[in-house]
């Protein structure tokens, strides 16, 4: 009756079941393929959600008009989406209710996911856009399929949001090869399995039709299925081998289109903030709670040790504080240090680092509460593996955190780190690597001292094995200079002369860890260490960290056994040697008293001079042939310009006039027309017409010889009697008034010149140009050639002498837009 008995349904269901199931399986490969670059499987079960709901939606709905079914299934989309993002919100770890998740997920989707770090963990801001991409794909894959019926053009959507996938993971998995054979493998199941669509069977295509008719209709349905295997073999064979060859290639990292987040400016360089903490000890920056869950009761663990080598200041000190590292300063320019970190954005699990042979690792868990600290960076301990509580930032080369919102009063967070330290027994003969890989902490600015390279130089001689180097840096900066607070910020290379010769009573020999850390940083690359400059804190383990906590340290890179610190600032009692005990600068010329002096006396004594005594003659140029030389190299410099301007302009009229055809021709006269007005000062503008130019440039040449005359008058008039003059009268007014006139009628030049030629004629040529390209011939291209040539003259010829001499070397004309 209307659905018939149960079994039939059901039979029914079955055999529609496997297109939508097809469908479902498309956009959950999709979800695999993605999920390969997530930490964990949170990701690729989302989206296998989403898959199976958009699907469902649609098949339940399939009965209700089909306008109906969008509003439905963004519904579902929505509830779905909150509910997603609720789950990673939770088991990331992160604060804030749904609203603000998910208006910080719709915010940063895009931009988080394509910078953030591989393993990418599965945040709201990193899922959110994959879901609603699969539940779209879903969604308008079973509209078209189901609905519409057009299986193969259903697949669009999954195909599509598979291969973006695909391409969002680039190079930072292992080809998705078994995943897109079983795409391949389920879209062609989902062609071959009847779709089961409710309704009787229809006759065939040539049910009802004549033998003849019937056959050629048979004919043209196999010719045309022929076509289309043979069209889609030929693409296979064309495409196919395009395809298999670039396999092998490395895909593009779309990554590498997005900026990365950035630290501001304070913290590239946070090395300066040392001098203004130092003023300020008991500025409170933070509060830490330290667990050491591998530490033995009662016994410190080598993470509570300042990490230095045997022997430094903070080993002395006993094995109660512990190092939290704020940032590491790999960068210098003989001026500054920089961070230069290329931040990624991270989960809550870091990616892991292998530790050093014979390295010990203990596991340092902090609690962190910001107080005043400021900026991005985000204080923790060496090397963090897990951040709980905040949005961070990381950088894996240096083993750094930033906080992209910045860092806020009363923001708390944990860290877990897995502090390292290397075995001392192997830093007596380790050695440090080279090459292109640590050029950046190698490197050394121009412009170093000579008496830095000179010190590097003495305490390097006597010490061959890197680490012994490195002591011998720690040992002199220790025990020749004192820490003060009020020392001035600087780093620079003057800065660090000034801190290691500067006189002890004008303010040098004196420094706070600013200074002693990136002089031991400088001298150890000078002296073939790879260094670098780290910025932290040092704390109890539990309580407030101030400012006077706040120092730097240099580290040195061995290896096989990674960075390793060391402690050059002075014991609290001992009192520095003077520098000059140990290390005097070569000065730059010899004193007066070790000029040698004669040991034979003059016998006679010179006569008197006249003038001033004259230098003796080192062997060089005299002051005036080297004042010469540069005049006249100058001269010629100058020369050699206005030569090279005038053949420029020379050639670029030459081709104006004489090359390309007619039509080109005429307008390269038109060209050197206009540019002409605007060397005279008279440039016309863009909307006038041809005619109204030609005019205003008889206007313009009649004006210049106007001038011209004028001065010529003027200098005659000079030489005249003031009684000719009063002779003249009124015809004397009335001649120079008609001479005026027959001059701006175009009378010939005082100075020689012939009529200038009429400009009209060049304006119609333009004309006829413009409303017919192709009617110009090369005759009247000549004729305007001619007519520019003999007005730019004429023109030309009406300046004043020195404004003629500057015409040919003007480089307007070369730069001058038409």
């Amino acid at each position: 009756m209307g659905r018939g008995p149960p079994v039939v349904r059901v039979w029914r269901a079955l055999r529609a079941a496997p297109l939508p199931l097809a469908l479902v399986a498309l956009v959950a490969l999709t979800g695999v393929a993605l999920g390969r670059v997530y930490a964990g499987g949170l990701l690729t079960r989302l989206v296998v959600g989403a898959a199976v709901g958009s699907v469902l939606v649609s098949v339940a709905a399939r009965r209700l008009p089909s306008w109906l079914v969008a509003p439905l299934s963004v519904a579902g989309l929505a509830a779905f989406t909150a509910w997603s993002l609720r789950v990673s919100a939770d088991a990331a770890g992160l604060p804030g209710s749904l609203a603000e998740v998910a208006a910080d997920a719709a915010r940063n989707g895009i931009p988080r996911l394509l910078t953030a770090m591989i393993p990418v963990e599965p945040t709201p801001d990193t899922v959110l856009v994959p879901l609603v991409a699969a539940w779209l794909a879903g969604l308008a894959g079973a509209e078209v399929a189901l609905r519409a019926g057009r299986v193969l053009l259903g697949y669009l959507p999954p195909a599509l949001l598979y291969a973006g996938a695909v391409y969002v993971v680039g190079p930072n998995a292992d080809p998705a090869v078994w995943p897109t054979v079983a795409f391949a493998a389920v879209a062609a199941l989902g062609l071959a399995v009847p779709s089961g669509r409710p309704g009787p069977a229809g006759p065939g295509p040539t049910a009802g039709l004549p033998p003849g008719v019937r056959a050629a209709v048979r004919a043209r349905l196999a010719a045309t299925a022929t076509a289309g295997l043979v069209v889609v073999v030929g693409l296979a064979a064309a495409v196919g081998p395009v395809v298999a060859g670039r396999v092998d290639e490395r895909p593009v990292d779309p990554r590498r289109y997005v900026e990365p987040p950035q630290v501001e400016s304070l913290d590239e360089n946070p090395l300066i903030r040392i001098s203004g903490w130092a003023l300020n000890p008991q500025q409170k920056l933070l509060d830490v709670a330290t667990e050491r869950p591998d530490a033995p009761t009662g016994a410190p663990g080598p993470a509570s040790s300042p990490a230095g080598p045997p022997g430094d200041a903070g080993n002395a000190a006993g094995s109660r504080s512990v190092r939290i590292r704020l940032a590491v300063l790999s960068d210098y320019d003989g001026v500054t240090w920089r961070v230069g970190a290329t931040y990624r954005n991270a989960g809550r699990i870091l990616p892991a680092a292998q530790p050093a042979p014979g390295a010990t690792v203990e596991t340092v868990r902090q609690e962190i509460t910001v107080a005043d600290l400021s900026g991005r960076l985000l204080p923790a301990v060496a090397t963090p593996r897990e951040v709980g509580g905040a949005r961070v930032a990381y950088d894996p080369l240096t083993g750094t955190l930033i906080r992209p919102e910045g860092l806020t009063p009363g923001l708390r967070y944990t860290v877990t780190s897995a502090a390292e330290r290397p075995d001392n027994n192997l830093l007596a003969t380790a050695d440090v690597p080279a090459g292109e890989e640590v050029a950046r902490v190698l490197r050394v600015a121009d412009g170093v001292p000579d008496p830095m390279r000179r010190l590097a130089a003495q305490l390097a001689e006597d010490n061959g094995a890197p680490y012994a180097r490195a002591a011998a840096i720690e040992q002199f900066l220790a025990e020749h200079y004192r820490v003060v607070a009020d020392a001035p910020s600087g780093h620079a290379y003057p800065n660090l002369g000034f801190f290691l010769f500067g006189p002890r009573n004008g303010g040098g020999q004196r420094g706070t860890s600013e200074q002693f850390a990136a002089a031991f940083a400088v001298l150890g690359r000078l002296s073939g260490l790879p260094t670098r400059v780290v910025v932290g804190f040092s704390s109890s383990g539990t309580g407030p960290v101030r400012a006077a906590d706040a120092f730097a340290w240099p580290e040195v890179l061995f290896s096989g056994l990674g960075w390793v610190a060391f402690d050059p600032l002075p014991r609290p009692d001992d009192e520095p040697r003077p520098v000059e005990e140990d290390f005097r600068p070569a000065p730059e010329d010899p004193p007066p008293s070790e000029v040698p002096e004669p040991t034979v006396e003059p016998t006679q004594t010179p006569p008197p001079q006249a003038g001033p005594a004259r230098p003796v003659d080192s062997g060089g140029l005299s002051t005036p042939v080297l004042v010469g030389g540069g005049a006249g190299g100058l001269l010629l410099l100058v020369g050699a310009v206005l030569v090279a301007l005038a053949g420029l302009r020379r050639a670029r009229s030459r081709a104006r006039l004489s090359t390309g055809g007619p039509g080109q021709r005429i307008a390269g006269a038109w060209r050197e027309v206009t540019d002409a007005l605007r060397l005279a000062g008279r440039p016309v503008g863009g909307d006038l017409a041809a005619t109204e130019v030609a005019e205003q440039a008889r206007a313009a040449l009649a004006d210049a010889r106007a001038t011209r005359t004028a001065g010529a008058d003027r200098t005659a008039g000079a030489d005249r009697t003031a009684g000719a003059d009063c002779e003249a009268g009124v015809d004397g007014t009335a001649g120079a008034v008609t001479r005026t006139a027959q001059t701006t009628a175009g009378a010939a030049d005082p100075a020689g010149g012939a009529v200038p030629p009429d400009l009209a004629e060049l304006a119609g040529l333009l004309n006829q140009l413009a409303f017919a390209p192709g009617a110009a011939a090369a005759e009247q291209a000549d004729r305007a050639a001619a007519l520019a040539g003999e007005y730019v003259t004429a023109l030309r010829a009406a300046r004043p002498w020195w404004r003629r001499l500057l015409w040919s070397v003007h480089p307007g004309p070369l730069r001058w837009r038409p």
